[in-house]
């Protein structure tokens, strides 16, 4: 007996000795950040200056020196965010993650994000050519050192390639997917014109607040047409949806504004910007300063990009919101029985391309894609649909990205460097995708708008208008060239000092061309219009408090609505009387925004999970201006309180009792009994999910980063949910991801945040140093001026010339 608890003893101490010998050897992973390092690629000497926070302060004299050093320095700090992100965009994951990710490789290869990346770089211009050189062999020089790789390395096996600018470009073109999805809808509508109207296709994806549905084909008319490949195109639209990665959440966006000096305490402009992404760990920013021959520009990167893509300079600051146009269109190509495709000019073959996926543990994968004028046949990607016999059409994906002449990769340094408007305007000139609207100011107290991209332009006779997938043998849904950039909408200097945007509509009235008629609802818009109405001045701090706004005006619209249902049980009263007094305010330490979003999440189930059955998971969202229409009684929207799968005809006021008791039902389980006791904050945490060990049990554990946050859906402090997650449908998935506020008048006061830390390894004490502070609308001061960083505790890294 003794010898077994000797051998025991002996075997925990060699597991702690191994286990420490392990943290101590990763440890080498944190970067180098003192000192001197000779590296092949820099003309002269760069100094790396990171203050407190971690955050890097580049000094060179050349614009080259200074990319290459920024290349260095997040292969120091995000080395496998930058490995994943190359491997998603060029669909290499199932290298590293085995057949998991296999059917996620097949939809990104076929889409083809990779090779419209790789093109882009042949027509791109010399000077953003040689940036991206420059990046890459900074990577390149921090990958010669032979350092320690960080942890995710080794858990999985991986090792990184030397990165090319294809890499760069790549994932730019991700970032654009992560923003757009109009394709999604279009697959929707086509699944659902099966067994709903188009009318009420139009009432469940509701159309802009006040305005009419837009005027199409009849869809059910349209595909029913078609012969039975046409039903089974439909059918293999949920898979379709369920391939594709990144989907967006409802209401996504983001937020910014600007004012004049005529608005502000400083009688200089102030500009305010908090982009909404995903929440990850690390997140997508990160922030830097870049110094050359003494021209500053400081703000947010995103790893693997040599750009500060949103901040200032020493002239101007700049600041974007997702457009969200309609740069997507689906076709149905009809084959004929060689297997070519139908064109208004008679058949045409496919351009094939034939690619190998390897999986890691498994033997490599053949991938054949087809690729139509219009663009790859992502049907091809079900396998399901591609093991049976062909069924005459398949559908192929246009999006504007894919373009060989995108010229995107050049916009992001002539950004940088611009020093007034029309430098400005001239640099958004080539920022083609996504589209975006772009405020500005500079310290001549000058403002403007301008919403730059690449869009297409549709026929008159085209009576699909890019909502749903279209005939591509017939010549009338073809684009029709771009909107011209001289007429997308700008604005320069308005008369009213004031500028903003939250995703909502930013055409005026009769405005001569169709960017989309998707627009996301105005709430966040008209609480940022109320807020900035409130004050006839404003600063810094006050701007610092509008992108902290928790009341949700889309609760303040149907919560008089919700209030009118009779209580059937003494929980349902309490929980009534807790609504009445409450003032739609989404703070975390209220039990009245738990209470009110579960009981819209039953609600929303039993509104439309009948009507849309199989495809109900896949489209659980708050959908506020639909069901705003619901509760309001418009027009005809309340036949949808009607459970079409029972003989009875079932009223709104029954499905507001019913869906009141399941939510409490639900909260008593997931919270406890004491309704006063629950909070916002602890069922909305925001998760930052780590690629790919946030979906491990024991791996999330350490890796992924998590935090109670307020807000919801629609509030300016947005905090999107997931409905669909059972497990925590009300976690905080999608945010503020960087927010950053900008004095014209001292631009050395302007304040930023993001959601997560400077680095990337779990290891370091900055993986989320940022995160309580982000919760709590907290910023920090990031400076460019050297003698006040000298001033503060700073780490000193000189890169130099190799010899």
């Amino acid at each position: 007996m003794k010898l077994v608890v000797r051998v025991m003893l002996v075997s925990l101490v060699l597991v702690l000795v191994a286990a420490g010998a392990g943290y101590l050897y990763l440890r080498q992973s944190l970067p180098r950040t003192e000192g001197e390092i000779r590296v092949a690629g820099v003309s002269a000497a760069v100094e790396i200056q990171r203050d407190r926070y971690g955050i890097p302060h580049i000094f060179a004299q050349r614009d080259e020196d200074a990319i290459f050093a920024l290349g260095y320095v997040h292969a120091q700090d995000r080395l496998w965010q930058m490995e994943m992100n190359r491997r998603i965009g060029a669909g290499r994951l199932a290298e590293i993650l085995g057949p998991s990710a296999l059917e996620t490789d097949r939809f990104l290869r076929t889409l083809g994000v990779r090779r419209a990346a790789e093109a882009n770089l042949r027509g791109i211009d010399a000077q953003a050519r040689s940036l991206l050189e420059a990046y890459a062999a900074g990577v390149n020089a921090f990958l010669a050192g032979n350092p320690v790789l960080p942890p995710e390395f080794w858990l999985t096996g991986a090792r990184p390639e030397p990165w090319t600018p294809a890499d760069s470009a790549t994932w730019t073109k991700m970032v654009a997917w992560d923003l757009g999805g109009n394709w999604r809808n279009e697959l929707l509508r086509m699944r659902l014109s099966r067994t709903l109207p188009l009318a009420r296709i139009h009432e469940f994806v509701a159309p802009y607040p006040g305005e009419a549905p837009p005027e199409i084909a009849d869809l059910k008319t349209l595909y029913g047409s078609l012969d039975r490949g046409g039903v089974q195109l439909a059918e293999d639209a949920d898979r379709l949806l369920a391939l594709a990665p990144g989907e967006p959440p409802d209401g996504v966006g983001s937020n910014n504004w600007v004012v004049s000096g005529a608005h502000s305490t400083s009688g200089k402009p102030l500009l305010a910007n908090d982009p909404h992404l995903g929440l990850t760990a690390p997140p997508v920013w990160y922030l830097a300063h870049l110094s050359v021959a003494g021209r500053n520009v400081i703000g947010a990167t995103f790893p693997g990009v040599p750009a500060i893509v949103l901040g200032r300079n020493d002239r101007i600051a700049w600041g974007f919101t997702n457009t969200g146009p309609d740069v997507q269109d689906l076709y149905l190509e009809k084959l004929d029985a060689a297997g070519n495709y139908l064109t208004p000019d008679g058949p045409r073959a496919f351009t094939v391309i034939e690619e190998s996926i390897r999986v890691k543990g498994a033997p490599d994968e053949p991938l054949q894609i087809r690729v139509s004028r219009h663009g790859p046949v992502i049907s091809d990607v079900s396998r399901a649909a591609a093991d049976q016999t062909p069924r005459g059409y398949v559908i192929a994906f246009a999006w504007t990205a894919l373009l060989e002449d995108d010229r995107t990769l050049q916009a992001a340094h002539k950004i940088a460097r611009a020093g007034n408007w029309q430098e400005f305007l001239s640099a958004a000139r080539d920022y083609q995708v996504p589209q975006q609207n772009m405020v500005y100011a500079d310290i001549e107290g000058n403002i403007g708008f301008v919403a730059p991209g690449r869009i297409p332009v549709r026929k008159p006779e085209n009576d699909l208008k890019g909502l749903a997938p279209a005939p591509g043998w017939d010549a009338r849904y073809d684009w029709a060239g771009w909107i011209p950039f001289e007429q997308l909408p700008q604005q320069y200097n308005p008369a009213s000092g004031r500028l903003w945007s939250a995703n909502e509509r930013i055409t005026p009235p009769g405005y001569s061309h169709f960017l989309t008629s998707e627009w996301h609802p105005p709430y966040r818009s008209r609480r940022i219009h109320e807020l900035l109405d409130a004050a006839p001045r404003h600063s810094v701090e006050s701007f610092a408090r509008i992108q902290g706004d928790v009341v949700s005006l889309a609760m303040r619209e149907s919560l008089p609505h919700l209030l009118k249902v009779r209580a059937a049980s003494e929980p349902a009263r309490r929980a009534l009387a807790l609504l009445e007094r409450w003032d739609g305010s989404a703070a975390p330490d209220r039990a009245e925004p738990v209470i009110a979003w579960a009981w819209w999440r039953e609600l929303t189930r039993l509104l439309y999970a009948d009507e849309l059955g199989d495809a109900f998971r896949g489209q659980w969202t708050a959908r506020a201006p639909f069901v705003a229409n619901v509760l309001s009684g418009q027009g005809d929207h309340a036949r949808w309180c009607d459970d079409v799968r029972t003989p009875a005809l079932e009223s709104c006021e029954q499905l507001l009792a019913a869906s009141l008791e399941a939510a409490l039902a639900d909260l008593t389980q997931r919270y406890g009994a004491e309704m006063a006791k629950w909070r916002w904050g602890e069922a909305h945490v925001a998760r930052h999910e780590h690629r790919p060990f946030g979906r491990h049990p024991l791996l999330q554990l350490g890796f992924d980063i998590r935090v109670p946050t307020p807000g919801d859906t629609y509030t300016v402090n947005v905090g999107r949910k997931n409905f669909g997650d059972e497990e925590h449908p009300f976690a905080n998935r999608h945010a503020a991801s960087l927010r950053a506020v900008y004095d014209l008048a001292d631009l050395e006061q302007s304040l930023y945040i993001h959601s997560g830390g400077q680095s990337g390894n779990v290891l370091s004490p900055h993986y989320a140093a940022f995160t309580e502070a982000w919760a709590k609308n907290e910023y920090i001061r990031m400076t460019t001026q050297r003698s006040v960083l000298d001033a503060q505790p700073h780490q000193l890294l000189r890169l130099t010339p190799a010899r």
